[in-house]
């Protein structure tokens, strides 16, 4: 009995552990073609209602692009709000936000 209670007690530790360290995350993926070497690197975390994320990609001959946003949500307003900023590989940059109500 005394083993069953352990077991059950150490599976919801590692749950809590696991669930605390559900709110960061990280990414890293490499692909290789007949092109050459691609990667992507990408990173969130959320807290407080909102959330935020990175992602950079290097294409086969050295070009970057990026990619970075957020969005917090406000339960009282019932409204999340959010933007976007996205540059290419040649400097240019596009930004992108929005609101939503429900």
């Amino acid at each position: 009995m005394m083993k069953q209670v352990t077991t059950a007690l150490m599976a919801a530790i590692v749950t809590i552990a696991a669930v605390s360290e559900a709110n960061a995350w990280t990414r890293n993926r490499t692909t290789t073609t007949w092109r050459g070497t691609s990667s992507l690197s990408a990173s969130g975390s959320c807290a407080n209602n909102s959330c935020s994320r990175s992602v950079t990609r290097t294409g086969p001959y050295g070009n970057t692009a990026t990619r970075s946003g957020s969005v917090a949500c406000d339960p009282a307003s019932q409204s999340c709000t959010g933007s976007r900023t996205t540059t290419g590989p040649y400097g240019g940059t596009i930004n992108r936000s929005g609101q939503v109500t429900w």
